[in-house]
């Protein structure tokens, strides 16, 4: 046990460090300022609004470039998060106002103009950081012609109000308004004389600096009517557990039922026929083929499970504020990386328990099981975005540091916790004995089958997360900021007891039907949630979501198939777990020849 939270006590202060790090890093000051002092701009990046992977460094596109060109140091999760931070060409110093103050003066040729039309046309947005305060602005607009209804105009803004707002030598706000009067046509091919102008209004406020995040979550991360937000979940959850009360009551006088027929049945006459889950006492606790592969999925789903509580742990302590750039990302990586001796020793201890003798072959299964489609994934993903010129295509120094914390820390890791668990001593416990030559099981009706048992399995738990699903897509995949970890915890706490619970009775049917292969079958049903919210992504990319193109849809559907598959890993441990203590506890119940 005092290994256990030492284990604990130094991820966390590892974690500590690194959240230290990244914020030490963030900030090119202590954000305090006097009047004329330079506060820091960046460009950050231009993009579809509606595809918000595809996006590019502002600079891609013929804006003034500033007289001196620095890109600003990134961490790791500002890199992944496709942040390319650089000089912005606009000057603001603190308090400081300015009247259509000129950027440059430039003329636009033909293929500058196509450029800017082009980002018009597909409602490009632009993001920047003032005093490391996120704001947006669109670059311009397309109208209908007045002559010809049917054709399109295509105007781009040329003139940016700024409004800062500031309290004491604090800037607390930042908002950029485009003069929707103050346009250049780009309609057709041909030179353009442009003058970019921008204007700065300082204005006093009472907000304190501690609170000047709170606009983004308020504004953007929660729906317009929260009571409507918690009375779904509520609603959800209560639907939920009235129908998994409902099936337990069911399931215990069943069991109950049972209980009683087999003790008269031991009464009664020797010679009658044994029948039901009773009956094939000799095979149920029989190890389960490919039991490299079955322990490496469990060692696995077992280190994204506490990967998943450690995220859930930093978010409820308020580590992922809004528009901390990078944290989550850099929390994942981390967090997974330190969590791989876990994977190493469950997978190893269990494939040890299951008198598996190859355990390097198990370890290296554990290890690729989920990085290996990972990795095949972003490698084709990256490709993608190169070919495109995005930011999420990651700088070769970025990959060569993920391969360094996959070769110095996670296999490292991944090998101790391997030796660890192969060298304990702990055995399977199994409360009856295993016969020498399995039973045949009888035919099953189709309902029985793996396919239709996942597809019930499923069900249940996907319906308690699909109203919480849409506002966690439209965060990852969109605009919206998520902040309501609270309420996104007690789902995903739902989530865990109604998986094990179904699991459970799905086992429980399965050996009354004398099937006594449940072993993957309950790893099976458990993770098959993971299916449906695959199944999810189909409904949320065509009816809730305008995202398009070949770059934004490869990316929406190959990472969603890795973290949909991750579901399937973890939520298949439980389901596993979970039968795995139902059914030592009925076979502990009974007395078994």
């Amino acid at each position: 046990m005092l290994t256990k939270l030492t284990v604990i006590r130094w991820l966390l202060v590892a974690l500590l460090v690194v959240f230290r790090i990244q914020q030490a890093r963030s900030g090119a000051s202590d954000h305090k300022y006097k009047p004329n002092d330079e506060v820091p701009i960046y460009a950050n990046k231009v993009g579809p609004f509606h595809n918000p992977s595809e996006t590019y460094r502002f600079f891609d596109l013929p804006f003034c470039l500033p007289a001196h060109l620095k890109e600003k140091p990134e961490a790791l999760g500002e890199v992944l998060n496709g942040d390319r931070l650089v000089s912005a060409p606009y000057k603001l110093p603190f308090m400081v106002e300015k009247d259509s103050e000129v950027v440059c003066r430039k003329t636009l040729t033909k293929e500058e103009v196509s450029k800017f039309r082009s980002a018009v046309a597909k409602d490009y947005y632009f993001q920047m950081y003032y005093d490391d305060l996120p704001f947006w602005g669109f670059l311009g607009k397309v109208e209908k012609d007045k002559t010809d209804p049917s054709e399109e105009k295509y105007y781009l803004f040329k003139h940016l109000h700024f409004d800062i707002h500031y309290n004491k030598d604090r800037v607390i706000e930042i908002n950029a308004k485009a003069d929707p009067n103050a346009v250049v046509d780009l309609t057709e091919d041909k030179e353009v004389e442009v003058e970019f102008l921008y204007t700065v209004r300082w204005k006093e406020t009472e907000v304190p600096y501690e609170s000047r995040m709170e606009k983004y979550s308020q504004s953007l991360a929660q729906p317009h009517h929260l009571e409507i937000h918690w009375f779904s979940i509520i609603n959800s959850c209560v639907t939920v557990l009235l129908l998994t009360g409902f099936l337990a009551t069911i399931l215990m006088r069943v069991l109950k039922n049972d209980f009683v027929k087999y003790a008269h049945d031991e009464e009664a006459a020797d010679d009658q026929e044994e029948s039901g889950w009773k009956y094939i006492h000799g095979d149920v606790f029989r190890y389960p083929k490919y039991k490299s592969l079955f322990a490496a999925a469990l060692g696995s789903g077992t280190q994204l499970f506490s990967l998943a509580l450690f995220i859930f742990g930093l978010a409820l302590v308020g580590v992922f504020y809004p528009y901390n750039r990078g944290a989550l990302f850099t929390a994942l990586v981390v967090i997974y990386a330190l969590t791989s001796g876990i994977a190493g020793y469950t997978a190893a201890s269990f494939y040890h328990q299951l008198e598996g003798t190859n355990w390097v072959r198990n370890l290296l299964l554990t290890g690729c099981l989920f990085c290996g489609p990972l990795f095949l994934t972003f490698c084709f993903l990256n490709t993608v975005a190169i070919a495109y010129t995005a930011t999420a295509a990651l700088p070769f120094g970025t990959i060569v540091v993920i391969v360094l914390i996959w070769t110095l820390v996670t296999s490292p890791l991944l090998l101790l916790g391997g030796i660890a668990g192969k060298n304990s001593k702990a055995e399977f416990q199994a409360p009856v004995r295993t016969t020498k030559y399995p039973r045949e099981i009888p035919p099953l009706p189709w309902y029985r089958q793996t396919i239709p048992q996942m597809a019930m399995a499923g069900f249940l738990p996907f319906s308690a997360i699909y109203i919480e699903l849409y506002y966690i897509f439209a965060s990852v995949w969109g605009h919206m900021i998520y902040t309501i970890y609270s309420i996104l915890f007690i789902v995903f706490i739902i989530l865990l007891i109604v998986t094990a619970f179904i699991t459970v009775a799905l086992t429980y049917f399965q050996l009354a039907a004398e099937d006594h292969e449940w072993w993957w079958r309950s790893f099976l049903c458990g993770g098959s949630t993971g299916v449906f919210i695959y199944g999810y992504c189909l409904y949320y990319y065509y009816e809730r979501s305008d995202m398009s193109g070949f770059m934004q849809t490869s990316f929406f559907f190959g990472y969603m198939a890795c973290i949909c598959y991750g579901f399937f890993l973890m939520l298949g441990t439980v389901g596993f777990r979970a039968a795995l203590f139902f059914v030592r506890h009925i076979y502990r119940s009974i007395k078994c020849e």
